[in-house]
């Protein structure tokens, strides 16, 4: 299984990369993305088996990505993750709305963050 984690951080990109090794998940599994655009183009080129997402990013953030990649049909039921700082109840709404399966509100620990993601894991 694939992962996608998409985050303009490079820091918080490395720190959902080490829980995803932390947890047996071999590194050619994992890409990384510093943006939605970037996102769209590994997505549209790799078999991607979930998506761990940030919110605000430049170019195309979480929310329009969330859109794109819905419209993608092998994408449909994919689960997405978002995780971001974006707490407000309509965030949560809007987020789900859009199309996503789960989220998390920033700083979250990484067993808390591995107990959403293992969820999905095959």
């Amino acid at each position: 299984m694939n992962f996608l984690i998409v985050d303009d951080s490079g820091v918080m990109r490395r720190i959902h990369k080490n829980i995803l090794l932390d947890n047996k998940i071999d590194e050619s599994q994992i890409f990384e993305a510093e943006n939605g655009e970037v996102a769209v183009k590994i997505a549209e080129k790799e078999n991607i088996g979930l998506f761990l997402l940030d919110w605000n990013m430049p170019k195309l953030d979480g929310l329009k990505f969330v859109q794109i990649i819905r419209s993608i049909e092998r994408y449909e039921d994919t689960p997405i993750i978002m995780i971001t700082s974006e707490a407000a109840k309509y965030n949560v709404v809007d987020a789900i709305t859009a199309g996503v399966t789960n989220y998390v509100v920033k700083p979250i620990k990484g067993d808390i963050l591995w107990e959403k993601i293992s969820r999905y894991v095959k």
